[in-house]
């Protein structure tokens, strides 16, 4: 799935979205929440996954919005 991840990353002037295996940005913003909630709509759009980085460029947090290949029990 990962053609369909995209990943909120912090750039110089804030925060932006990447799909995954571009160099260039989707879009930039302010801040981190304005760029999760993009990705998070471009995920849905797209049936895919949103990789938010910390400031440390880590990802610290993974949420799909399409078909989980692993769904949890319950």
């Amino acid at each position: 799935m990962t053609n369909n991840q995209q990943h909120v990353v912090q750039t110089d002037n804030g925060w932006g979205v990447r799909k995954a295996g571009s160099k260039r940005l989707t879009q930039t913003f302010n801040t981190q929440k304005q760029a999760i909630g993009r990705a998070r709509e471009i995920a849905i759009n797209q049936r895919g996954e949103v990789k938010i980085h910390g400031v440390n460029g880590r990802i610290r947090e993974s949420n799909s919005y399409g078909n989980d290949p692993f769904p949890p029990k319950g």
